[in-house]
């Protein structure tokens, strides 16, 4: 994908060694406002001496920043910190780990994509459910309602639902409604897309939308009870080994 300089430069001023770096958010979800920010997520290496010894270094590193116009939200973890993110229900580091759009990559995290499948446990259905309920109270306390809440209530739905009956992981709201077939979805995409952050929605739509929340809601549910994913996650000795081969090639390089 071609690379907006303003993108490349977050990646290069880094002040670690980067595993990987993609864009999430609005971007990825498929529903990008004019005005919408840019989140990128990936995973640094700290050196050796912040693992071993007393002066810890950053796990997580966090910037945002206005660069020539473009609102910038970077987050990054260290690689024993997202490593272990993966092992626990959180959707959201999968989602990161998986995005097409990728601005930096190296061969260890082709090698971590490849064990993120062995990552996902039908408790996975937790995070969404959860991540739903938060977006639904944003939605519902804002007057009037606005657009954004609302799609990523939908989106991280659909996301739980296609995760429990098929084991991938699809954040992309677009592609998750082929097979939802939701008549509204496309509808309010249109709106998100030409119009901006603040785009809103009449009250009188609050309570057929609430209606299909619960519907939802009640699916995703039923679908984690009939899902054939594990209750536990496989990747565990492999994301170790690949943990200590990380560290050990800091130390030889």
């Amino acid at each position: 994908m071609n690379i907006d300089p303003r993108l490349r430069n977050q990646i290069e001023q880094h002040p670690y060694p980067l595993l990987f770096v993609t864009i999430s958010g609005a971007h990825l979800y498929g529903f990008p406002s004019p005005d919408s920010d840019y989140d990128l997520r990936g995973v640094h290496l700290l050196p050796l001496e912040t693992v071993i010894g007393l002066k810890a270094g950053e796990e997580t590193v966090e910037r945002s920043r206005v660069d020539e116009g473009l609102e910038i939200d970077l987050v990054t973890h260290d690689v024993s910190k997202f490593f272990q993110l993966m092992l626990k229900k959180n959707g959201y580091v999968l989602e990161q780990l998986l995005s097409p759009l990728v601005l930096h990559a190296t061969p260890a995290y082709e090698e971590l994509k490849a064990l993120a499948p062995g990552c996902v446990t039908k408790y996975h259905a937790y995070h969404y459910l959860g991540f739903a309920a938060t977006q639904w109270k944003l939605f519902q306390k804002e007057d009037p309602p606005r657009v954004k809440p609302l799609l990523y209530v939908y989106r991280v739905l659909l996301t739980g639902l296609h995760l429990m009956r098929t084991g991938e992981v699809e954040a992309n709201l677009i592609h998750l409604n082929k097979e939802a077939r939701l008549s509204y979805i496309p509808e309010l995409v249109e709106r998100k897309l030409e119009g901006t952050e603040r785009s809103t929605l009449d009250a009188a739509d609050m309570e057929f939308h609430r209606r299909e929340y619960q519907r939802l809601v009640g699916e995703l549910e039923q679908a984690m009870e009939t899902t054939c994913l594990p209750e536990k996650p496989s990747s565990g000795a492999a994301l170790n080994d690949l943990l200590v081969r990380i560290r050990l090639s800091t130390l030889n390089g």
